[in-house]
């Protein structure tokens, strides 16, 4: 039957799969040398021996006067100046000298990092809540090892480009950095790079080669910066969408790892940060092999718990013009609801969270949609796919007349899409399903005979430009079409059966009766019976 169909839209998240060169921060580029224009004129080809320049300069060395007898990690910082200094042009020798330290313990901990710049803790979501710059600074002190992770972080969205810094041991370096760096800013770049290296497939396959690298990059779940964070989250998502996905996911499983998601994504004011953490759950639930392993334990820590916490919070804030960039988040969290409503037995848990349906349905109701446009096409689409599971819950809004209306007035902002127009008809056909014309009060009657009258202009519209002949409930006719054709009979029955009512009870006990209003009445119950042959 065309209502029991699963409705799934092809989304566009806002994380991109297409190849992303994220700099952030102010920042002065030098001039690359040596870069000729090929011959198709739209990429470029850089010097080998410029990027392998570039490479060495990344070798970490970010630490002042180390003591060896401190500790571990001022070891393993001596070791580092010590290598750099005697660094020649073997590419064997940066491989040798990684190989060395990169296994020694490192006290790195997200609470005693200090940017790199100005020696100043940025707490978790400070940049947002203080209103400053994400990196502080003097932005005239150029350093070197910035200046040439953002240029390789730019070059790296080339496979060409990124390949070749693969072969030359660039996940090597990064590892190293992550490994002792104390500077949040050499974090990110070093994140960014990764994330840029693993949208190109045949990389995404080194870098969970490259031992220890996946979970060094989980450990950074653990920092309270939200650029690093969001870097983070971005390259993670992006090993998630690769063929390598399932050592990424079995690296996030353990508890105290998806606990720490669900507390980042639950607490950031950050709203970047918000939109690449909601990326990252919206390509776990979306991916059938990656949710079988991490969606149940998410379910188990609370992840619908949150979601509803993040779709209150989002729509307490509509009215709030200083926060319109807030739509795209709204966005976000809803494509991830209208994911979860497609994947098989976990439509139950939206329906068992009784904020998050009273929640979807507040969303129809608003008066205002262009805004929310988009939103509200993925309410429509989740409402769709938990009446194809949760039947009953139909019963509770077929005779809710502002949702009703919310509903008919979406019609428009899903006509040109056909798979949230299917899941609007199909939406319409089950309410109107649930209404039996001959049981229901009189001032029922006319109140779904006014609403549907004045508002058919939205239906006939929406039907006279995706024109259909001789509309039946025939299994070969679409889907959509097939719902539609449902939906114009149950209204019909519904006009007719108020027509006949009316004729029999005295005018002065009809609230609100009017010639116009029972003009476009009888016009809608001619419309539909046009299209669906009733006599």
């Amino acid at each position: 039957m065309a209502t029991d169909t699963v409705h799934r839209r092809r989304r566009r998240s806002s994380f991109s799969s297409s190849l992303r060169s994220l700099v952030r921060g102010t920042h002065s580029f030098s001039v690359i040398p040596s870069i000729r224009l090929c011959e198709n004129e739209t990429s470029t080809t850089v010097d080998p021996s410029y990027i392998i320049s570039l490479i060495r300069q990344l070798l970490p060395r970010d630490v002042e006067k180390p003591d060896v007898s401190k500790s571990p990690s001022s070891v393993k910082e001596t070791m580092v100046m010590q290598a750099h200094t005697d660094l020649c042009s073997n590419g064997d020798m940066i491989k040798g000298y990684i190989e060395n330290f990169q296994h020694l313990p490192v006290d790195k901990k997200g609470s005693s990092f200090t940017n790199g710049d100005d020696g100043t803790h940025q707490e978790f979501g400070d940049e947002e809540r203080a209103g400053i710059p994400e990196h502080t600074g003097d932005s005239e002190i150029k350093d070197p090892w910035e200046d040439s992770g953002c240029i390789l972080w730019d070059l790296s969205a080339n496979k060409s480009h990124a390949e070749f810094m693969v072969d030359n041991f660039l996940l090597d370096v990064l590892l190293a950095s992550l490994l002792v760096s104390r500077s949040l800013r050499v974090t990110e770049i070093c994140l960014g790079i990764i994330g840029n290296l693993a949208c190109h497939d045949d990389l995404g396959r080194r870098i969970v080669s490259k031992s220890g690298l996946i979970e060094t990059v989980v450990q950074q779940l653990f920092l309270d910066d939200s650029t690093c964070l969001s870097e983070t989250f971005r390259l993670l998502t992006a090993g998630l969408q690769g063929n390598k996905f399932a050592s990424w996911a079995e690296a996030l499983l353990p508890d105290q790892v998806l606990l720490r998601v669900l507390w980042i994504i639950g607490n950031t004011l950050n709203t970047v940060l918000l939109g690449k953490s909601t990326d990252f759950l919206l390509t776990i639930v979306s991916n059938q092999e990656v949710s079988t392993i991490l969606l149940q334990p998410l379910v188990e820590l609370g992840l619908p718990n949150l979601i509803a916490g993040l779709l209150a919070s989002e729509l307490s804030k509509l009215e709030d013009e200083t926060k319109l960039e807030r739509f795209s988040v709204l966005d976000s969290i809803l494509g991830l609801v209208e994911a979860l409503s497609a994947t098989d037995n976990y439509s139950k848990v939206i329906i068992s969270n009784e904020e998050l349906l009273p929640l979807i349905c507040a969303l129809l109701k608003l008066p205002e949609k262009i805004e929310v446009a988009n939103s509200c096409v993925s309410a429509i689409v989740i409402l769709a796919n938990l009446l194809v599971d949760e039947q009953h819950i139909a019963s509770k809004f077929s005779q809710d007349f502002s949702f009703l209306q919310g509903l008919l007035e979406i019609l428009p902002l899903v006509s040109e899409d056909p798979q949230s127009r299917s899941a609007f008809w199909c939406i319409m056909a089950r309410l109107l399903g649930e209404v039996q014309e001959d049981d229901i009060s009189i001032s029922a009657l006319q109140q779904f005979a006014s609403l549907f009258a004045n508002k058919s202009h939205l239906i006939e519209e929406d039907i006279e430009s995706h024109p259909m002949e001789d509309l039946d409930e025939s299994p070969s006719i679409p889907e959509g079409h097939n719902a539609t054709a449902i939906f114009l009979r149950r209204l019909a029955s519904i006009l007719k059966k108020w027509v006949s009512v009316k004729s029999a009870i005295p005018e002065k006990g009809v609230a609100d009766s009017n010639e116009d209003n029972e003009s476009k009445i009888q016009r809608l119950l001619h419309y539909c019976c046009k299209y669906v042959r009733l006599k």
